[in-house]
């Protein structure tokens, strides 16, 4: 009677313990963000303002995969990816840039927004996938860059 005493005590008490290891979808975004870390690829959780036509609506805040843009580069753009594949401006036109969508077949199903301005290229991504993905976003960037 006192063993189960001291066993069901003990596992009161450490039982909080557990829950502060991370789950298993937790570990697996923590490798991802290292393992960009490691290739070069800047990372940041960034709030963002979806827009209602995006569905499902993606995480905010989304995790924001970024490089600088090398020289004056003028043309600022943003395309939403409204199904896997299908890549769209604001006003929901499709992309006819063939440059661009070269580019966008190698993305992942879930990059949810990818745009550059005046200063850096950015991709938002729902962070699902093998580390081989973020090889085929950081060649994106590079080369949109």
């Amino acid at each position: 009677m006192t063993v189960w005493l001291v066993v069901s005590i003990l596992l009161v008490v450490l039982s909080p313990l557990a829950w502060l290891r991370p789950s298993r979808t937790q570990s697996g975004r923590m490798a991802l963000r290292m393992e960009a870390r490691r290739i070069g690829l800047a990372m940041q959780l960034a709030p963002q303002e979806w827009p209602h036509w995006l569905l499902p609506e993606p995480p905010n805040p989304c995790a924001q995969y970024h490089r600088p843009r090398r020289g004056s580069q003028p043309a600022c753009w943003t395309y939403w990816q409204k199904t896997p594949g299908v890549w769209v401006n604001q006003w929901q036109e499709v992309c006819d840039d063939r440059t661009l969508l070269d580019y966008f077949e190698k993305l992942p199903g879930n990059v949810f927004k990818i745009e550059a301005d005046k200063q850096m290229i950015a991709l938002y991504w729902g962070e699902k996938g093998e580390a081989t993905v973020l090889q085929d976003i950081d060649t994106t960037l590079k080369a949109l860059a």
